[in-house]
């Protein structure tokens, strides 16, 4: 997928265009997103995303758990179809737009034709510009109806919870934290169980504390978030043991899915307590399935 910073990075050509910040790509996302492909027909208009960063709400409002960091959204959007990104810078600046500047700025000016977006999509200074004015602008404004019972605020609330499998359900995939593997304090290998510690965007959301089931592409992996409380850990760590894995992955970018959250975290009498308490977690993790 073609990602763009600016709109004359992008040619001009005839395109239908989703609009939308998109944080987490739930089902609500996809619905407009398919829109846009679908619109595109038999490659008459190019599929076309115009999205949002840093998400707008923390510009106009206040700090928001991203439910996904923009790396991961724009691949989430290529897996749906999507042939060309515009990434808008969101500024102040850009919040104070007149509608029908916006408008020319980010949509006439890279061809769109056909517009889609949520119902209730808003835009420009006091976001006073709706689909309506992009009709009126001579741009075929489609609308998407919502998909009941899902928003991003809800899946956030489901993931701080640790209700990952309901978050599931209105994502159409599993929780997923990504990060950076980072050397650790090599406690795990010394259990038996080397564990991956993940260095994570402090801008994006990680789930309630607690051991998962989950997975890292191809593997199964047992993951924990938490402070690591039977050595008296105070800092949160997202640390995950890959199944049947061997290697080094120090440096490598991994997204690691949450499927199932298995008990909370606990400090142990003994350390052979905590080895065979793991040792369940793994073959917990062998057992769930992915849930959606």
């Amino acid at each position: 997928m073609i990602v763009a910073r600016s709109a004359g990075e992008l040619s001009v050509r005839p395109r239908a265009v989703a609009i939308g910040t998109f944080d987490g790509m739930h089902l609500g996302h996809r619905a407009v997103v398919r829109a846009a492909v679908d619109a595109g027909g038999r490659g008459e208009l190019v599929p076309t995303v115009v999205t949002f960063h840093p998400h707008p709400r923390t510009v106009l409002v206040k700090r928001v758990e991203l439910l996904a960091t923009l790396e991961r959204r724009l691949e989430l959007l290529a897996d749906a179809g999507v042939e060309e990104a515009l990434v808008v810078e969101f500024t102040p600046e850009i919040a104070g737009l007149e509608p029908e500047e916006f408008a020319r700025q980010c949509l006439i000016a890279i061809g769109a034709q056909v517009v889609v977006a949520g119902a209730g999509f808003r835009f420009g200074k006091r976001r006073a510009g709706d689909l309506e004015l992009l009709q009126r602008l001579g741009l075929d404004a489609r609308q998407v109806p919502l998909v009941e019972g899902v928003s991003s605020t809800r899946v956030r609330h489901l993931a701080q919870a640790g209700d990952v499998e309901a978050a599931a359900r209105l994502l159409g995939r599993p929780v997923e934290v990504e990060g950076t593997v980072v050397g650790g304090d090599r406690r795990g290998g010394t259990l038996g169980f080397p564990t991956a510690n993940l260095d994570v965007d402090p801008e994006v959301l990680v789930p309630a504390f607690g051991i998962y089931a989950g997975g890292v592409g191809e593997r199964r992996a047992a993951i924990s978030i938490g402070v690591n409380p039977h050595y008296g850990g105070t800092e949160r760590r997202v640390e995950a043991y890959l199944l049947d894995w061997t290697g080094d992955l120090y440096g490598d970018r991994l997204v690691v899915e949450l499927w199932r959250r298995l008990r909370d975290e606990r400090a142990f009498a003994s350390e052979a307590d905590l080895v065979e308490q793991i040792t369940r977690d793994v073959e917990e993790t062998r057992a769930t399935q992915r849930p959606v």
